[in-house]
Protein backbone atom coordinates (compact mmCIF):
# COMPACT_ATOMS: atom_id res chain seq x y z
CA UNK A 1 0.00 0.00 0.00
CA UNK A 2 2.71 2.53 1.08
CA UNK A 3 4.91 1.87 -2.60
CA UNK A 4 1.31 2.51 -4.17
CA UNK A 5 0.54 5.60 -2.43
CA UNK A 6 4.29 6.76 -3.53
CA UNK A 7 3.68 6.33 -6.58
CA UNK A 8 0.31 7.80 -6.60
CA UNK A 9 0.71 10.56 -4.29
CA UNK A 10 4.31 11.85 -4.65
CA UNK A 11 4.44 14.08 -7.48
CA UNK A 12 1.57 16.01 -6.28
CA UNK A 13 2.76 16.23 -2.68
CA UNK A 14 6.17 17.30 -4.36
CA UNK A 15 4.30 19.88 -6.44
CA UNK A 16 2.16 20.93 -3.64
CA UNK A 17 5.07 21.30 -1.39
CA UNK A 18 6.32 23.94 -3.52
CA UNK A 19 3.22 25.74 -4.59
CA UNK A 20 3.14 26.29 -0.74
CA UNK A 21 7.00 26.43 0.41
CA UNK A 22 7.67 29.50 -2.00
CA UNK A 23 6.03 32.68 -3.42
CA UNK A 24 8.83 35.10 -4.29
CA UNK A 25 7.79 38.79 -4.88
CA UNK A 26 10.02 40.84 -6.67
CA UNK A 27 9.67 44.11 -4.88
CA UNK A 28 9.70 42.64 -1.84
CA UNK A 29 12.76 40.79 -2.58
CA UNK A 30 14.71 43.89 -3.93
CA UNK A 31 13.65 45.88 -0.85
CA UNK A 32 14.13 42.80 1.54
CA UNK A 33 18.06 42.74 0.12
CA UNK A 34 18.68 46.58 0.24
CA UNK A 35 17.49 46.96 3.38
CA UNK A 36 19.52 43.87 5.13
CA UNK A 37 22.82 45.21 3.13
CA UNK A 38 22.42 48.60 4.04
CA UNK A 39 21.95 47.75 7.38
CA UNK A 40 25.23 45.24 8.06
CA UNK A 41 27.01 48.49 5.97
CA UNK A 42 25.33 51.01 8.77
CA UNK A 43 25.38 48.69 11.78
CA UNK A 44 28.18 46.02 11.34
CA UNK A 45 28.02 43.88 14.19
CA UNK A 46 23.77 43.72 14.49
CA UNK A 47 22.27 41.65 12.14
CA UNK A 48 25.57 40.92 10.23
CA UNK A 49 29.53 40.91 10.48
CA UNK A 50 31.68 42.41 7.77
CA UNK A 51 35.26 40.15 7.15
CA UNK A 52 38.00 42.61 5.82
CA UNK A 53 39.72 39.60 3.15
CA UNK A 54 43.44 38.53 3.48
CA UNK A 55 44.92 36.56 0.49
CA UNK A 56 45.23 33.48 2.89
CA UNK A 57 41.47 33.14 4.19
CA UNK A 58 39.81 30.45 3.42
CA UNK A 59 35.88 29.88 3.75
CA UNK A 60 33.16 27.13 3.08
CA UNK A 61 29.64 28.20 2.71
CA UNK A 62 27.04 25.53 3.31
CA UNK A 63 23.44 25.92 3.76
CA UNK A 64 20.16 24.14 4.29
CA UNK A 65 21.11 20.69 6.29
CA UNK A 66 17.60 20.58 7.82
CA UNK A 67 18.65 18.70 10.17
CA UNK A 68 15.59 16.52 12.01
CA UNK A 69 14.87 13.84 14.48
CA UNK A 70 16.13 10.50 11.82
CA UNK A 71 12.67 9.85 10.87
CA UNK A 72 11.16 9.05 7.98
CA UNK A 73 11.07 13.16 7.03
CA UNK A 74 14.00 13.73 7.90
CA UNK A 75 16.32 14.90 4.60
CA UNK A 76 19.37 15.29 6.26
CA UNK A 77 19.76 11.88 7.24
CA UNK A 78 21.63 10.48 4.51
CA UNK A 79 23.93 13.56 4.10
CA UNK A 80 25.19 13.08 7.58
CA UNK A 81 28.15 10.98 6.28
CA UNK A 82 29.15 13.44 3.84
CA UNK A 83 28.55 16.52 6.25
CA UNK A 84 30.52 15.07 8.87
CA UNK A 85 33.63 14.20 6.71
CA UNK A 86 33.15 17.63 4.59
CA UNK A 87 33.77 19.36 8.16
CA UNK A 88 36.55 16.82 9.08
CA UNK A 89 38.40 18.36 6.16
CA UNK A 90 37.57 22.38 6.52
CA UNK A 91 38.19 22.02 9.84
CA UNK A 92 41.46 20.25 9.34
CA UNK A 93 42.39 22.76 6.28
CA UNK A 94 41.65 25.68 8.31
CA UNK A 95 38.86 27.06 6.41
CA UNK A 96 36.16 29.51 8.43
CA UNK A 97 32.60 28.25 8.14
CA UNK A 98 29.78 30.18 7.26
CA UNK A 99 26.69 28.29 8.01
CA UNK A 100 23.74 29.93 5.73
CA UNK A 101 20.72 28.95 7.14
CA UNK A 102 17.92 26.39 7.58
CA UNK A 103 20.82 24.00 9.26
CA UNK A 104 17.79 22.99 11.53
CA UNK A 105 14.68 21.81 10.83
CA UNK A 106 12.21 23.36 13.18
CA UNK A 107 9.11 23.88 11.21
CA UNK A 108 8.72 19.92 11.01
CA UNK A 109 10.44 18.97 14.63
CA UNK A 110 10.98 19.84 18.21
CA UNK A 111 14.14 21.78 18.98
CA UNK A 112 14.71 19.24 21.53
CA UNK A 113 14.14 16.22 19.04
CA UNK A 114 17.01 18.02 16.74
CA UNK A 115 19.29 18.30 19.47
CA UNK A 116 18.76 14.86 20.44
CA UNK A 117 19.58 13.39 16.95
CA UNK A 118 22.44 15.86 16.08
CA UNK A 119 25.00 15.61 18.34
CA UNK A 120 28.03 14.60 16.36
CA UNK A 121 27.24 17.16 13.53
CA UNK A 122 26.74 19.91 16.33
CA UNK A 123 30.31 18.92 18.06
CA UNK A 124 31.63 19.34 14.56
CA UNK A 125 30.46 22.59 14.56
CA UNK A 126 31.70 23.60 17.54
CA UNK A 127 35.41 23.07 16.24
CA UNK A 128 34.52 25.66 13.94
CA UNK A 129 33.79 27.87 17.07
CA UNK A 130 37.07 26.95 18.98
CA UNK A 131 38.48 28.02 16.30
CA UNK A 132 36.68 31.47 16.17
CA UNK A 133 36.20 30.66 12.72
CA UNK A 134 31.92 29.92 12.71
CA UNK A 135 29.49 32.68 11.54
CA UNK A 136 25.86 31.17 11.74
CA UNK A 137 22.92 32.85 9.76
CA UNK A 138 19.26 31.88 10.09
CA UNK A 139 16.62 30.74 7.34
CA UNK A 140 12.99 30.60 7.39
CA UNK A 141 13.32 27.17 8.60
CA UNK A 142 15.57 27.92 11.45
CA UNK A 143 14.13 31.67 12.42
CA UNK A 144 14.19 30.27 16.11
CA UNK A 145 17.32 31.38 16.49
CA UNK A 146 16.70 35.21 15.67
CA UNK A 147 13.56 35.39 17.57
CA UNK A 148 12.81 33.24 19.99
CA UNK A 149 13.90 34.87 23.42
CA UNK A 150 15.34 31.32 24.91
CA UNK A 151 17.43 30.76 21.87
CA UNK A 152 20.59 31.94 23.34
CA UNK A 153 20.09 29.85 26.36
CA UNK A 154 19.66 26.84 23.90
CA UNK A 155 22.83 27.71 21.64
CA UNK A 156 24.71 27.65 24.96
CA UNK A 157 23.75 24.05 25.74
CA UNK A 158 24.33 22.87 22.72
CA UNK A 159 27.69 24.64 21.71
CA UNK A 160 28.90 25.46 25.56
CA UNK A 161 29.10 29.18 24.89
CA UNK A 162 26.77 31.73 23.69
CA UNK A 163 27.00 32.66 20.01
CA UNK A 164 25.81 35.43 18.00
CA UNK A 165 23.47 34.68 15.49
CA UNK A 166 23.03 36.92 12.08
CA UNK A 167 20.54 37.53 8.85
CA UNK A 168 23.67 37.88 6.89
CA UNK A 169 27.14 39.08 6.29
CA UNK A 170 29.67 40.66 3.99
CA UNK A 171 33.19 39.35 2.76
CA UNK A 172 34.76 42.94 1.78
CA UNK A 173 38.06 41.71 -1.19
CA UNK A 174 40.40 44.42 -2.13
CA UNK A 175 42.69 43.40 -5.78
CA UNK A 176 45.23 46.22 -6.47
CA UNK A 177 42.58 49.16 -5.83
CA UNK A 178 39.31 47.60 -6.65
CA UNK A 179 36.93 46.48 -3.85
CA UNK A 180 33.89 43.80 -3.76
CA UNK A 181 31.52 43.01 -1.27
CA UNK A 182 30.70 39.47 -1.22
CA UNK A 183 27.01 39.68 0.54
CA UNK A 184 25.85 36.72 2.22
CA UNK A 185 22.19 35.19 3.27
CA UNK A 186 19.86 32.96 3.58
CA UNK A 187 17.99 33.97 0.70
CA UNK A 188 14.14 33.83 2.07
CA UNK A 189 13.66 37.30 2.45
CA UNK A 190 10.57 39.01 0.01
CA UNK A 191 9.08 35.36 0.01
CA UNK A 192 5.99 35.65 0.74
CA UNK A 193 5.37 32.25 2.14
CA UNK A 194 8.56 31.88 3.83
CA UNK A 195 9.51 35.06 5.10
CA UNK A 196 8.00 34.05 8.55
CA UNK A 197 4.76 32.86 7.28
CA UNK A 198 2.31 31.39 9.63
CA UNK A 199 0.46 29.07 7.11
CA UNK A 200 3.23 28.01 5.56
CA UNK A 201 4.66 26.82 8.70
CA UNK A 202 1.18 24.95 9.39
CA UNK A 203 1.44 23.16 5.93
CA UNK A 204 5.13 22.27 6.48
CA UNK A 205 4.19 20.62 10.15
CA UNK A 206 0.39 19.56 9.90
CA UNK A 207 0.12 18.37 6.03
CA UNK A 208 3.81 18.19 4.29
CA UNK A 209 6.03 16.54 7.38
CA UNK A 210 3.56 13.39 8.29
CA UNK A 211 3.02 12.69 4.25
CA UNK A 212 6.79 12.86 3.99
CA UNK A 213 7.53 10.71 6.80
CA UNK A 214 4.53 7.95 6.03
CA UNK A 215 5.34 7.97 2.01
CA UNK A 216 9.28 8.42 2.68
CA UNK A 217 9.29 11.21 0.31
CA UNK A 218 12.80 13.63 -0.50
CA UNK A 219 11.76 16.49 -2.74
CA UNK A 220 15.48 17.35 -3.07
CA UNK A 221 16.78 15.35 -5.87
CA UNK A 222 20.27 14.99 -7.05
CA UNK A 223 19.60 17.04 -10.21
CA UNK A 224 22.65 19.23 -10.05
CA UNK A 225 20.75 22.36 -11.68
CA UNK A 226 19.86 20.28 -14.18
CA UNK A 227 16.92 22.72 -14.97
CA UNK A 228 16.70 26.74 -15.28
CA UNK A 229 16.94 28.79 -12.62
CA UNK A 230 14.14 29.04 -10.47
CA UNK A 231 12.08 32.16 -10.60
CA UNK A 232 13.38 32.89 -7.13
CA UNK A 233 16.79 32.12 -7.63
CA UNK A 234 16.17 34.75 -10.76
CA UNK A 235 14.97 37.19 -8.74
CA UNK A 236 18.10 37.71 -6.56
CA UNK A 237 19.77 37.96 -9.78
CA UNK A 238 17.98 40.44 -10.85
CA UNK A 239 18.53 42.47 -7.72
CA UNK A 240 22.29 42.04 -7.43
CA UNK A 241 22.65 42.46 -11.24
CA UNK A 242 21.56 46.05 -10.44
CA UNK A 243 24.34 46.77 -7.83
CA UNK A 244 27.89 48.00 -8.02
CA UNK A 245 30.85 46.15 -7.11
CA UNK A 246 29.08 43.16 -5.11
CA UNK A 247 28.21 39.66 -5.58
CA UNK A 248 25.79 37.51 -3.78
CA UNK A 249 25.57 34.30 -2.26
CA UNK A 250 22.57 32.52 -0.67
CA UNK A 251 20.51 29.31 -0.14
CA UNK A 252 17.37 28.58 0.42
CA UNK A 253 15.95 27.03 -3.10
CA UNK A 254 18.40 23.78 -3.04
CA UNK A 255 19.34 24.71 -6.58
CA UNK A 256 23.00 25.05 -7.10
CA UNK A 257 24.18 28.75 -9.14
CA UNK A 258 27.32 29.36 -10.02
CA UNK A 259 28.46 32.57 -11.51
CA UNK A 260 24.43 33.02 -11.99
CA UNK A 261 24.19 29.88 -14.21
CA UNK A 262 22.66 26.35 -13.22
CA UNK A 263 24.52 23.17 -15.14
CA UNK A 264 21.84 23.23 -18.06
CA UNK A 265 22.14 26.74 -18.81
CA UNK A 266 26.21 26.35 -18.69
CA UNK A 267 25.43 23.47 -21.85
CA UNK A 268 23.28 25.87 -23.38
CA UNK A 269 26.18 28.07 -23.63
CA UNK A 270 28.46 25.23 -24.37
CA UNK A 271 25.80 23.97 -27.17
CA UNK A 272 25.74 27.45 -28.48
CA UNK A 273 29.31 28.01 -28.54
CA UNK A 274 29.83 24.49 -30.39
CA UNK A 275 27.07 25.57 -33.39
CA UNK A 276 28.84 28.56 -33.74
CA UNK A 277 32.31 26.49 -34.05
CA UNK A 278 30.29 23.47 -36.25
CA UNK A 279 32.20 21.36 -33.60
CA UNK A 280 30.14 18.23 -34.42
CA UNK A 281 32.06 16.47 -32.13
CA UNK A 282 31.76 18.64 -29.40
CA UNK A 283 27.54 18.93 -30.58
CA UNK A 284 26.88 15.48 -30.43
CA UNK A 285 28.60 15.02 -26.99
CA UNK A 286 26.52 18.00 -25.43
CA UNK A 287 23.61 17.13 -26.94
CA UNK A 288 23.55 13.31 -25.42
CA UNK A 289 24.16 15.14 -22.20
CA UNK A 290 21.14 17.42 -22.91
CA UNK A 291 19.62 14.26 -23.55
CA UNK A 292 20.36 12.40 -20.04
CA UNK A 293 18.83 15.95 -18.33
CA UNK A 294 15.80 15.56 -19.70
CA UNK A 295 15.70 18.93 -20.81
CA UNK A 296 15.53 19.03 -24.38
CA UNK A 297 13.10 21.10 -25.74
CA UNK A 298 13.60 24.05 -23.61
CA UNK A 299 15.16 26.73 -24.39
CA UNK A 300 18.06 29.27 -23.10
CA UNK A 301 16.70 32.48 -21.69
CA UNK A 302 17.90 35.22 -23.93
CA UNK A 303 20.44 36.97 -21.58
CA UNK A 304 23.04 39.76 -22.56
CA UNK A 305 25.15 41.34 -20.46
CA UNK A 306 25.37 38.55 -18.17
CA UNK A 307 27.34 39.83 -15.08
CA UNK A 308 28.82 36.37 -13.09
CA UNK A 309 27.58 37.91 -9.77
CA UNK A 310 24.89 35.16 -8.42
CA UNK A 311 26.03 32.23 -6.43
CA UNK A 312 23.96 29.70 -4.23
CA UNK A 313 24.99 26.65 -1.82
CA UNK A 314 22.52 23.97 -3.42
CA UNK A 315 21.90 22.24 -0.21
CA UNK A 316 22.99 19.57 2.30
CA UNK A 317 20.26 17.48 1.92
CA UNK A 318 19.76 16.05 -1.51
CA UNK A 319 18.11 12.43 -1.74
CA UNK A 320 21.12 10.35 -2.58
CA UNK A 321 23.14 11.71 0.03
CA UNK A 322 25.37 14.13 -1.66
CA UNK A 323 25.77 17.49 -0.24
CA UNK A 324 27.32 20.81 -2.14
CA UNK A 325 28.36 24.44 -0.76
CA UNK A 326 30.52 27.71 -1.85
CA UNK A 327 34.19 27.70 -1.75
CA UNK A 328 37.12 30.35 -1.44
CA UNK A 329 40.38 30.16 -1.43
CA UNK A 330 43.60 30.56 -2.99
CA UNK A 331 42.16 33.51 -5.08
CA UNK A 332 39.12 30.84 -6.33
CA UNK A 333 35.70 30.52 -5.98
CA UNK A 334 34.36 27.07 -6.30
CA UNK A 335 30.95 25.03 -5.99
CA UNK A 336 31.79 21.85 -4.49
CA UNK A 337 30.04 18.52 -4.22
CA UNK A 338 30.54 15.60 -1.44
CA UNK A 339 29.07 12.36 -2.24
CA UNK A 340 29.74 9.19 -1.61
CA UNK A 341 28.75 5.38 -3.59
CA UNK A 342 27.64 2.49 -1.21
CA UNK A 343 31.03 1.65 0.38
CA UNK A 344 32.94 4.37 -0.81
CA UNK A 345 34.23 7.26 1.77
CA UNK A 346 33.07 10.28 1.06
CA UNK A 347 34.72 11.86 -1.67
CA UNK A 348 35.43 15.84 -2.73
CA UNK A 349 34.14 17.02 -6.48
CA UNK A 350 34.46 20.57 -8.10
CA UNK A 351 32.27 21.08 -9.97
CA UNK A 352 32.33 24.73 -10.93
CA UNK A 353 35.56 27.38 -10.22
CA UNK A 354 36.28 30.51 -11.11
CA UNK A 355 38.74 33.11 -10.32
CA UNK A 356 38.18 35.88 -7.77
CA UNK A 357 39.86 38.20 -9.83
CA UNK A 358 37.47 37.50 -12.14
CA UNK A 359 34.57 38.14 -10.03
CA UNK A 360 36.05 41.51 -9.03
CA UNK A 361 36.21 42.80 -11.74
CA UNK A 362 32.59 41.95 -13.06
CA UNK A 363 33.19 42.10 -16.65
CA UNK A 364 29.75 41.65 -18.40
CA UNK A 365 29.64 38.36 -20.72
CA UNK A 366 27.19 37.43 -23.37
CA UNK A 367 25.48 34.56 -23.73
CA UNK A 368 24.66 34.44 -27.48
Amino acid sequence: MQKFLQKLLGNWVIKMSNRFGSRPDSKRIHESLTKLYENIISNPGKRGEIFEIKSADKFIILSDQHKGARDFADDFALAERNYLTALEYYNQEEFSYINLGDSEELWENLLESVIKNNKKTFEAEKLFINRGAFTKIFGNHDLYWDNDPLSQFNLKRIYGKVIRIYEGAILRFNNEGKSLDVFLTHGHQGDLQSDGNWFSKWFVSTIWAPLQSYLKINPNTPAYSNQLKTVHNALMYSWVSKQKDMALITGHTHQPVFASLTHLERLYIRINKAQKDNDEISLNTLNTELSKLGAKGEEMPPFKNYKSAYFNTGCCCFSDGDITGIEIESGLIRLIKWSYQKSENPKRFILEEMKMDELIAQQPFDLI
